[in-house]
């Protein structure tokens, strides 16, 4: 049955892209070459719809299936990720203000977390017995959290297949562990997007035929956030810190976007070329070997993460600090707040010093 929804996912995807692609030009969909772009000739984008379009029939071919959740439940997952693709096809054709793409995928958080009921309402501290109650606090912590992951897989769309394979790397190691725990709906739900992603990979890695837009890259993002959320909800500290590890490469290049501007002193909204695929180019890599590493890079976290989720308590904390020693030493490698930022390089070659 899953391999099954996989599979329906994947063969949509491959037979719906091509369309879309026609679709999108006739609406002006269209990316431009620029300064900030790789790409050297005029391509369609709202390639994410195809995704979106083989999700949906797929997800209600299986529907029968799913018993884990009601169709009450299941209904704001939909029109929350409906909302998210009417905003990404929005900014494709229109390419909107940052103001109502917000708006837009606050909204759609809104609806799986009041309708759906989707909320992070505490989490068990390490080392302690009592529990965090967020309280009032749970429904903004959760919708942050959706909107956070959302504008983290928007950010790392800047090359062929990027975007694409770090969110299906992701959805994977979530499907593993949502299996592991038994959890056959968000096990379902993460293959049948895998399934969409992956058809659409086949126009969408290097050299592309058509981009995801961000009709694409929002709705990955929505989906991975709520599948997260819906696997690690109320939760250990220490579980909670898995779908962080699954989501370490955009999360990790958002983070140091932000410190990157905060450095130079530019606006947190500033778009700029140096994240890291941009990074990884300058150093020399071509747009595929680029493309590649990073994948490897995501493969890495999710494997980190299963390994993480099983490990023990003073296990788990090792495993962390180990990860952000090795984030913050490629980092300052590759140069991806600035080339002057490297304190721990710096206090490394300052030790090793006679």
């Amino acid at each position: 049955m899953l391999i099954g929804a996989l599979l329906v996912a994947f063969l949509l995807s491959i037979f719906l892209t091509p369309f879309v692609g026609k679709l999108a030009f006739k609406l002006g969909a269209t990316d431009k070459p620029s300064e900030r772009k790789v790409h050297s000739k005029i391509m369609p984008r709202m390639g994410g719809l195809a995704i979106f379009l083989s999700f949906c029939i797929t997800f209600l071919l299986f529907l029968p299936f799913m018993d884990d959740f009601g169709f009450g439940e299941q209904l704001p997952l939909l029109v929350g990720a409906l909302v998210i693709i009417l905003i990404g096809m929005a900014d494709d054709i229109f390419e909107l203000r940052a103001a109502p793409k917000f708006l837009g995928q606050v909204l759609a958080a809104l609806i799986i977390v009041l309708w759906g009921g989707l909320e992070v309402e505490f989490i068990n501290l390490p080392f302690f017995t009592d529990t965090l109650e967020f309280g009032v606090f749970s429904i903004p912590i959760t919708i942050l959290w959706i909107v956070s992951i959302i504008n983290a897989i928007n950010l790392i769309d800047g090359l062929d297949g990027l975007a694409g394979g770090v969110s299906t790397i992701a959805l994977v190691t979530i499907a593993t562990m949502a299996l592991i725990k038994g959890d056959l709906f968000v096990a379902m739900v993460a293959l049948i997007v895998i399934g969409s992603t992956l058809g659409f990979l086949k126009y969408n890695f290097h050299p592309a035929k058509i981009f995801m837009g961000d009709t694409g890259a929002l709705f990955l993002g929505y989906i991975i956030a709520v599948l997260s959320l819906l696997g690690f909800k109320n939760v250990t500290m220490i579980s909670l810190i898995v779908p962080i590890i699954i989501l370490g490469v955009p999360i990790s290049d958002t983070f140091f976007a932000i410190i990157r501007r905060v450095v130079n002193k530019q606006p947190i909204s500033a778009a700029d070329k140096s994240h890291l695929h941009h990074c990884l180019i300058n150093l020399g890599f071509t747009h595929k070997q680029t493309v590649l590493l990073i994948y490897a890079l995501a493969a890495c976290f999710g494997l980190a993460a299963i390994i993480f989720s099983f490990a023990t308590m003073w296990g788990a904390l090792i495993l962390v600090t180990g990860l952000l020693l090795i984030i913050e030493i490629f980092v300052e490698k590759i140069g991806l707040v600035n080339s002057n930022y490297q304190p721990l390089l710096k206090m490394l070659n300052f030790k090793n010093k006679p």
